[in-house]
Parts: structure tokens; C-alpha cells; sequence
């Protein structure tokens, strides 16, 4: 750590990542000093990210894709659910066991407190929606390895990434302050990471055409209904002067939308003109079904099942329970994996073989009540848990003498068995020889 200056006030997030999604032939240090300045709101940002030339005609940025309902439900879900999960530090004995470290502080700043300003779950939500939005989560350790005290938001837009000597340096606008902090003393995880290991791919701004596609169609939807639903229309007639045409044009534009808005079933036009519809309504051009795909292509841009996004279409009783596995194991793990690197590295060191941190996924792998308690009745038969450990995984309190593994008292070795039952071995057997 270079310097330190605790935050006046806490960043939101209201810029776009630096680094993401840079032009072609743009080195790290010229493309993160061009971004400065500009916001999230800013039209200009498209051209830091590299999409002036998209061929988008809705600009695209962090507030108009928080828009459309499908980002903000994925960004809203995805970083709720990862801030809510529990987080486990784990000390590794000598044996090769392991066991919770209950009273180790590093559990503390992920669970209870980041700093004495912010609780974890706000702290790693914040970093959760940089994730999945600007495409960079980063956090500031304070204390350093071993023993850190407190976790700060670095926000992407002001964080700008250079290599110095083969290492990477952090240099943070904390609100007209230069800070400079060295890689070891901040988490930083990327959605994608850019050639040269310095940048960020968004996973909005990477897939703009899409994003502007779902702005636009939301935009015409606005657009139609708010003019009663009537579609763009031409007027014909025995016009021949220009003010005489304009004249017309307005006053019977008016005179439908008009009718539109107050329930109309008709309005009356002058002998000799009619009006002929050029729009396409909304069911020809299949309008439902484009927004249904769009939220399929960005459910697939955060791999997530669309049930996730209240999509429903394709969801049956047996599919949609597998794609809580799906998201489980596909998506959450993934994510919840790759931070736990980052945790483990910075907060304890790369030497460290003792201590290292774990989310819990129990909660998300639940079910319901008959299979969890038949699961669990399982595991205790066959000495996996202890009664004890189940009675932890539903938030109930010990008991004395469940700390112990038990197994089924009547499983015996298969040659006790042949033994017990070969020929002779009883009276049963030779009473049945004498009857015969």
C-alpha cells in the first residue's frame, strides 16, 4: 500500500467501467486516462468502450440498460443472492482436517462489518453489481495481509489499472485525492478480463447491440400505446397549397390522437381525404415475441436461467427445479469460486496453507422439507454428519452427545452373514432334513 485516505463519503455507482471493452490498438495507460470525465449518463461513453460504430441508434449506458427489466432484475438477483450467501473461514490442521475458525477477524469484515461505515452485506453487494454492471469489482484492504481491519469500495470509474516493473498499481481519484494502492492490498475480480490482464470486458457494453435493441423496442412500446395506439399514418386528399397540407396534417393528427385518448369511435374528415396507416402495429411485428428473446439473449449473457428473469415461457414443475440446480452449479459456484481466490490470496498472503475462506451453499441447494430431512436422516445413517452438524444446517441449537457419528447398528461384514446362515447353522435346517 501506497497511501491511504478514508472515504468522505461513500461512492455509488454512477460511472461506467474504465477499462472495459477498449478500442483495438489503444494501450492500457492512453484508454484508461480517456476515460476521465466522463459518467455512465455521458452519450460519449460508448466510444471509450469501443462502440461508437456498433450500429446501436439507442445509446447505451449503465442507466438506460438498468432500464430494460431484464438487466436490472439479472444485476439486482445476481448480486443479492452472491452478498447473501455466508462466508466461512476455515483453519486446516495438522492432521489434515478441517475446522471453522470462528473468532478469526477476516470472518467478521465478510459477515457482520466491512468497515465501521458500511455493514458486509451492503459492502459486498456494492461489489457484486460493479461486477455484473461495470464489469469490475474491487475493494480496498486496510491493514494489509493477516490482519485486516476494515474493507473499502473502490469505484471501477475512478480506478485506473497500470503495470509498473511488471506490477500492477492502482491509482484511485478518491474525490480530487490521488491514492495509489499496489495489487496485493486490493480484491479485484473481473467479469472478463481484457488482453493485456489490466482491463475489464462489461457485460453490458459488450453486448450493446443487444442492450440497444431492447431499449429501442421498449422505446416504440412507449411510444405506440402513449399515442393511444394508433400507428403512424398518411392523409390524403385534394390539398394543393403547402400551408393547406400542413394545416390538414396537424389538425387531423390531432383530431386522432384525441379521439385515441378519450375513447372515441370515430372522428370526422373533410370530403375527399382519408388516412392510410404506414406503422406496423405491435402483433405484426411480433413485437411480445422480440422482447421474450431479448430476455432469453440476456439471460444468456449472464448465465442464468430465464426462469430467473420471471420468465416463465419454457418453465414446467420438474425443468424449473433444475435449473435452481443449473444456476447453482453453473453460475453461483463459478462466481463464489473465483472470489474466494481473490479473498484468500489477498487476505492471507500467498503463503498461507492454513486459513482460507469458503462461501456456504447449503442454502441455495434446500429444496423442500420431505427431501432435505430424508437427505439428512440419510447422511446421519451412514456416518457422514453427526446429529449435531444437521441440526446446524437448520439453524438449531447442539445437544449434548451429538457430536458423535453414528451408523446402523444392524449392518454386519457379508462373510458374518454366510457364516450365520450356512447349512447346519441352526435347528431350522435340520428339521427341515428330517421332515424330508
Amino acid at each position: 500500500m501506497a497511501f491511504f485516505g478514508k472515504r468522505g463519503r461513500k461512492g455509488g455507482h454512477e460511472s461506467a467501467a474504465i477499462d472495459a471493452g477498449p478500442a483495438a490498438g489503444v494501450d492500457a495507460e492512453a484508454r484508461s486516462q480517456s476515460a476521465e470525465g466522463f459518467t455512465q449518463s455521458d452519450p460519449r461513453v460508448v466510444e471509450i468502450f469501443g462502440l461508437g460504430n456498433s450500429g446501436v441508434s439507442e445509446i447505451v449506458t449503465l442507466d438506460t440498460a438498468y432500464s430494460v427489466p431484464a438487466i436490472w432484475a439479472a444485476n439486482v438477483f445476481l448480486a443479492d443472492t452472491m452478498a447473501s450467501l455466508p462466508m466461512k473461514v476455515y483453519q486446516k490442521n495438522k492432521d489434515g482436517t478441517r475446522g471453522v475458525a470462528n473468532d478469526h477477524p477476516v470472518l467478521d469484515l465478510l459477515n457482520h462489518a466491512a468497515n465501521d461505515e458500511t455493514d458486509a452485506f451492503e459492502h459486498r453487494r456494492g461489489f457484486w453489481l460493479d461486477f455484473f454492471g461495470p464489469g469490475r469489482g474491487l475493494s480496498f484492504i486496510e491493514g494489509g495481509r493477516g490482519a485486516p481491519s476494515n474493507l473499502w469500495p473502490i469505484e471501477p470509474a475512478r480506478c485506473r489499472v497500470t503495470r509498473n516493473l511488471g506490477r500492477r498499481r492502482y491509482h484511485y481519484n478518491d474525490y480530487g485525492r490521488a491514492v495509489i494502492y499496489d495489487a496485493p492490498d486490493v480484491i479485484d475480480l473481473s467479469f472478463m478480463p481484457t488482453a493485456d490482464r489490466l482491463g475489464s470486458r462489461s457485460p453490458i457494453f459488450a453486448h450493446a447491440p443487444t442492450i440497444g435493441l431492447a431499449l429501442a423496442v421498449k422505446k416504440y412500446g412507449a411510444k405506440f400505446f402513449d399515442n393511444g395506439g394508433v400507428p403512424p399514418f398518411v392523409i390524403e386528399g385534394p390539398m394543393t397549397t403547402p400551408g393547406g397540407v400542413a394545416r390538414s396534417s396537424e389538425q387531423l393528427s390531432a383530431a386522432v390522437v384525441n379521439a385515441a385518448r378519450n375513447g372515441d369511435l370515430g372522428i370526422a374528415l373533410p370530403a375527399g381525404h382519408k388516412i392510410t396507416a404506414i406503422g406496423i402495429d405491435p402483433e405484426k411485428m411480433q413485437m411480445v415475441d422480440v422482447q421474450r428473446f431479448l430476455i432469453e439473449d440476456i439471460a444468456r449473457i449472464y448465465g442464468i436461467p430465464p426462469v430467473f428473469l420471471q420468465d416463465l415461457t419454457h418453465g414446467t414443475f420438474t425443468n424449473t427445479e433444475q435449473q435452481d440446480l443449473f444456476l447453482v452449479k453453473h453460475s453461483i459456484s463459478r462466481h463464489a469460486n473465483a472470489f474466494e481466490k481473490q479473498a484468500n490470496l489477498k487476505l492471507f498472503g500467498r503463503g498461507n496453507r492454513e486459513f482460507y475462506v469458503e462461501h456456504d451453499l447449503d442454502g441455495l441447494m434446500r429444496g423442500d422439507l420431505v427431501s432435505r430431512a430424508d437427505a439428512l436422516a440419510k447422511m446421519i445413517n451412514s456416518g457422514q454428519l453427526t446429529p449435531n452438524e444437521t441440526r446446524t444446517i437448520n439453524n438449531r441449537p447442539s445437544l449434548p452427545g451429538g457430536e458423535r457419528l453414528l451408523v446402523q447398528g444392524a449392518m454386519v461384514p457379508a462373510d458374518s452373514m454366510a457364516a450365520a446362515v450356512a447349512p447346519g447353522a441352526d435347528g431350522d435346517t435340520d428339521k427341515g432334513s428330517e421332515n424330508d
